[in-house]
């Protein structure tokens, strides 16, 4: 019901998820990424507790296939399960459950992992991967490059209905946290446009919480 990808970028060390499912606030559970430890996408009949198991080994000092492996142990039903994951080197680590649901398949590289269950053509994974390899800026751009592209190579079996992005970056909190619970149009180009909203005043928001002294205007009536 789900495809997604979990990514890090090279240059500046930022991790971000971006995932949409024909399922309801796909965001809410599947989405997880800790500044300076990694990313990880849980999903296909979903463990929300999954995620902060395995960035809580990657932050002991597991790399994300040892992460991984460890999740396997822990995890309860961990054969219906699918975890991405990257960690702080840019490895990447998947693992696919043989109860995934329908046609399920995964790809990655470095600084880079996708997956996805009940697809319409088993070479989603991969295009997403290689989008995301293929395109350059902002990291949240090339994660809506890459769902595009999944999207555009066949994506889920059915429509698809919600899409979340999340971005970590030096601070502890996300930088961006967005979403679109659900639509009945696509909820990746609503995430891409709410992605164009937020993108200029991300910097913004990070600056606000750290110093407002040193903030810029708020843009609301009576700010001056």
């Amino acid at each position: 019901m789900t495809f997604s990808l979990v990514a890090r970028c090279a240059e500046t060390g930022m991790f971000g998820v971006a995932v949409s499912s024909s399922s309801p606030a796909v965001g809410a559970r599947c989405v997880y990424a800790r500044a300076g430890v990694g990313a990880v996408a849980s999903q296909n009949v979903t463990d929300p507790t999954l995620g902060p198991l395995v960035l809580d080994a990657m932050q002991r000092g597991a790399s994300a296939a040892e992460a991984v492996e460890e999740a396997k142990r822990r995890g309860r039903f961990i054969e219906y399960r699918q975890l991405l994951v990257v960690d702080a080197k840019g490895r990447a680590a998947i693992h696919s459950g043989p109860h995934a649901l329908g046609v399920f398949a995964e790809a990655s590289a470095e600084n880079v992992a996708s997956g996805g269950n009940l697809l319409a053509d088993a070479g989603v994974p991969e295009a997403i991967v290689a989008a995301f390899l293929a395109s350059a800026g902002h990291l949240g751009d090339r994660l809506i490059a890459a769902m595009r592209a999944g999207l555009a190579a066949g994506g889920e079996a059915g429509p698809v209905h919600s899409a979340a992005m999340r971005l970590v970056d030096a601070v502890a909190w996300p930088v961006a946290d967005l979403r679109c619970d659900w639509t009945e149009d696509c909820p990746i180009e609503a995430l891409a446009g709410l992605w164009t909203i937020y993108r200029p005043q991300m910097d913004a928001y990070v600056t606000r919480a750290l110093d407002p002294r040193a903030a810029p205007s708020y843009g609301v009536p009576g700010d001056e």
